[in-house]
């Protein structure tokens, strides 16, 4: 019955694009991983265009690249450079992800919609968390950088997991994590704002110091 509703095929395939977009949001690798075992066991399938996804050298490469980095993010200074990576990265990944699952729609529309619609989910996604890791990092001294660590990565498999198992809930999903960033990132940036704002100032009065001088 649902084979009879018009473009419902790219309907489904937006829909695990958007997922896989935002949990590259979260974890660069660790979603690219999930789309190359998946298609690798045969539990979805990939076009001819990114055969190169399922291969057991993708499977590999991204599985040591996923421990890497979510190894490298407990490690302070590292996390802060990562970060300054993280929003190009992410914002390819996604565009990559949500471009495999198309494959008749042409390459300009593909490409096009990839970049809109997969790039610009992880990009904001990212960015939303790199501000909560400064905020983080300026707030608590960089102590609670591991639990917003923890936080991406679980974020980033249980994406992942829904964009291929349940991708209306995927999309739907990332659609509230787009507002919530959106919301609590400028909430979390008026606090560091407001925290730099509040410190005391060590300005040296040039008043004083000319009358000290004098006498």
């Amino acid at each position: 019955m649902l084979d009879n509703i018009p473009y419902l095929p790219y309907a489904i395939s937006a829909f695990i694009g958007i997922g896989l977009a935002a949990a590259s949001g979260f974890r660069v690798f660790l979603p690219m991983f999930a789309v190359s075992l998946a298609s690798y066991m045969g539990w979805i399938p990939m076009n001819e265009n990114f055969a190169w996804l399922s291969g057991l050298p993708t499977l590999i490469t991204t599985g040591i690249a996923t421990v890497v980095e979510v190894l490298a993010y407990y490690i302070p200074y590292v996390d802060h450079l990562l970060d300054t990576l993280s929003v190009p990265l992410a914002t390819v990944a996604g565009s990559v992800l949500f471009a495999s699952q198309f494959a008749d729609i042409g390459t300009f529309p593909q490409w096009a919609l990839a970049l809109i619609a997969g790039g610009g989910t992880a990009a904001a996604i990212s960015s939303g968390f790199a501000g909560t890791r400064a905020a983080s990092t300026a707030t608590t001294g960089g102590l609670g950088n591991s639990v917003v660590a923890t936080t991406e990565t679980a974020g980033a498999g249980i994406m992942s997991f829904l964009a291929i198992a349940a991708p209306i809930i995927a999309a739907i999903a990332a659609v509230i994590l787009i507002i919530t960033v959106i919301v609590l990132g400028r909430k979390l940036w008026n606090k560091f704002r407001n925290y730099n704002s509040n410190r005391p100032s060590k300005t040296i009065e040039v008043e004083a110091v000319d009358r000290r001088q004098l006498e």
